[in-house]
């Protein structure tokens, strides 16, 4: 699938989507390193010869499928591999959602791809706190990616390590990754520490795998949040499920038609799940490698699903509801975000 490159208006256009202050879920810091960045790690560490330029590095971000979009993830991250990359990568990151008007951001980052380079998770996660503290027209707090790819052991094993980072913005895990060959179910144990640590949680659910996925997710692993959700429909049961415990449901409509996990944006499930009302909230997912901003997740609901402005600010603040904050400071952002001038404003 050809990814969504540069989105009208863009995080610099200034229109209204622009304009908006917003609150991010799901998005992944490897997943948000703009271009400009990467392409300074890729020099730094030799090049890659099937990547000459900076043009040619654009080119790659673009799937054939979530197989293919994973291949590319792991290519990516091949780029990092000192501790010093992380507090570039951070910043950088960082500067982009404050340029969006990104209020608050829960991003994940995944420790477990790094053991290869010799990272610790302690260090890492110290490199990264350096860089996000750099910008402080953003607050970012950490969920920490046990990626089922490396099976439930090393997700038990970074678990252990993140637990007490809580100094360091770590506020939770999550559970990313090969969906469709590492389903949910083994790391029920591993969700069950979690919570008994005192971390909140999310899975990658129904987004490779059907509604059963999202199932497993819910009733063995207890996720306080599902990211992707996208298949959920399939079971109304589960719909119905999701609607009764008030689940969040982390949705990445850009992300997944990049990946083609849903064909065209007008069959995703996004305004169905809203109509439902379920606690819905919009997100990117990976900006920097699908070409997406959340001005333009917005502008897509608006343009192609009929979301009014109303709902965007009803998804706004559902994500406030959704975030993982005290009460007293998600009390605070939410009298924050409804009194900014932006919603007022009619172009």
């Amino acid at each position: 699938m050809t990814s969504i490159q540069s989105e009208t208006g863009g995080p610099d256009g200034g229109d209204w989507f622009d304009r908006l202050p917003k609150v991010e879920l799901h998005v992944h810091l490897e997943g948000s390193i703009p271009l400009d960045a990467l392409w300074k790690l890729v020099r730094k560490y030799g090049g890659d010869p099937e990547t000459p330029d900076l043009a040619a590095l654009e080119r790659r971000f673009t799937y054939r499928d979530f197989p293919h979009f994973i291949e590319c993830w792991i290519w990516k991250n091949g780029f990092l591999r000192e501790y010093e990359d992380f507090t570039l990568i951070a910043e950088a990151a960082a500067r982009n959602f404050a340029r969006q008007n990104i209020r608050y951001v829960e991003a994940f980052y995944s420790p477990p791809d790094f053991i290869r380079h010799g990272l610790k998770t302690g260090r890492l996660t110290e490199a990264v706190r350096r860089g996000l503290d750099r910008v402080p027209a953003v607050e970012v707090a950490l969920v920490a990616d046990l990626v089922r790819d490396f099976g439930p052991e090393r997700a038990a094993a970074t678990l252990a390590e993140a637990a007490d980072l809580g100094e360091l913005g770590v506020i939770g895990i999550g559970l990313g990754g090969s969906e469709q060959e590492f389903p949910p179910a083994p790391f029920a144990g591993v969700f069950r520490e979690a919570r008994a640590r005192g971390l909140k949680t999310t899975v990658h659910a129904g987004e490779a795998l059907g509604a059963g996925s999202v199932r497993d997710a819910v009733e063995l692993l207890r996720a306080d949040r599902i990211g992707h959700a996208t298949r959920a429909e399939e079971d109304p049961a589960l719909v119905e499920l999701l609607a009764e415990r008030r689940i969040p449901l982390e949705l990445c409509p850009l992300s997944n038609c990049c990946t083609g996990v849903i064909p065209t944006l007008d069959r995703h499930p996004a305004r169905r799940y809203f109509e439902r009302g379920l606690p819905v909230t919009v997100n990117t997912d990976d900006p920097a490698m699908f070409g997406n901003s959340l001005a333009g997740e917005y502008r897509a609901l608006v343009s192609e699903l009929g979301f009014s402005r109303e709902d965007v600010r009803r998804l706004v603040l559902n994500a406030v509801d959704s975030c993982w904050l005290a009460d007293r400071e998600k009390h605070e952002l939410t009298e924050a975000l409804r009194g900014d001038p932006a919603w007022s404003e009619h172009d």
